[in-house]
Order: C-alpha cells, then sequence, then structure tokens
C-alpha cells in the first residue's frame, strides 16, 4: 500500500482503515488469489459479517501487519 491515508471502505465512511479483510470470491477468483477491503474500528465487525456469510472472507489482519507482510 501507498504513503497516503487509507480509509475505510464501509459506504459512506470517511474513517481512517486499522484492518485489512482478505476476501475471494470462489465462483470468479482463483483459490489464492485475495482481494482487500479496508475497515475501521466501527465497521470491521459488520463488513466481516457481510463477506463471512457469503463464505468470502478469508483473513482480517490489522493494517500495520498487512503493510509489514507486504513489504518482505
Amino acid at each position: 500500500m501507498s504513503d497516503e491515508t487509507l480509509i475505510c471502505s464501509a459506504k459512506g465512511c470517511r474513517a481512517d482503515a486499522r484492518w485489512v479483510l482478505a476476501w475471494n470470491n470462489p465462483k470468479v477468483h482463483t483459490p489464492e488469489r485475495r482481494k482487500t477491503w479496508l475497515a475501521c474500528e466501527e465497521h470491521r465487525e459488520y463488513l466481516s459479517q457481510f463477506l463471512g456469510v457469503r463464505g468470502f472472507l478469508k483473513d482480517v489482519v490489522l493494517l500495520t501487519e498487512w503493510e509489514s507482510a507486504e513489504n518482505r
């Protein structure tokens, strides 16, 4: 990701992101592909549930951890 401020993916939310929700749609994506949504503290659970009930959610990671893993 970049040095710019990253914001939550929830519709209409402008809060800073703290979480990365890694997901994929098995009907569209290969199993190893990971799409990401960003979430603030307030919307992490809501977005996780939205993806989870569809069977799309693969992982929820703090943004700082995601960025460190990306730089390895």
